[in-house]
């Protein structure tokens, strides 16, 4: 068993160029996160929670924020190739945990929208919380941690 973990985060865009996406899930909201892809900081953190584990590196190393074909991706669908290239490696996800930080928006209206869709793509068990960025002046973005447990196939 392998223990990942992953972190990501994006500062809002003022210019408001493409949907507020968290965990594939698209927030009704004034914001907008810069970024190549979506900007989707809950699929990013989870993309390095499960490459690292196992040695495959991270996000930018297999989709490059200089790369035209990244532009505006789907970071749903990064993180499908991900779960492929991991169970191709040997290893099947028992489950991601991720935390993310932010004033707003609030998280808890599509928890459980999240959940399941990140639990569909890994085919694991996902949790997602909320956190407030207590004691910072401001934040002007939105950050994510998330921690994934991996198993080899054979065990």
């Amino acid at each position: 068993m392998r223990i990942g973990h992953g972190f990501d985060s994006h500062a809002w865009d003022d210019k408001k160029t493409k949907p507020l996406t968290l965990g594939g899930v698209i927030f009704e909201s004034q914001y907008s996160l810069k970024g190549h892809s979506d900007s989707d900081v809950v699929a990013h953190a989870c993309i390095d929670a499960l490459l690292g584990p196992i040695g495959l590196g991270d996000i930018g190393m297999h989709y490059p924020d200089d790369d035209p074909s990244n532009l505006n991706a789907d970071s749903i669908e990064m993180l499908k190739e991900v779960v492929g290239k991991i169970g191709d490696h040997g290893w099947e996800i028992i489950n991601i945990d991720c935390s993310v930080v932010a004033e707003k928006p609030n998280i808890l209206k599509n928890k459980k929208e999240i959940e399941t869709k990140i639990s569909q793509v890994t085919g694991a068990p996902f949790s997602i919380k909320g956190k407030h960025p207590e004691g910072f002046e401001q934040m002007d973005g939105i950050a994510c941690f998330a921690v994934s447990l991996l198993r080899e196939k054979n065990e």
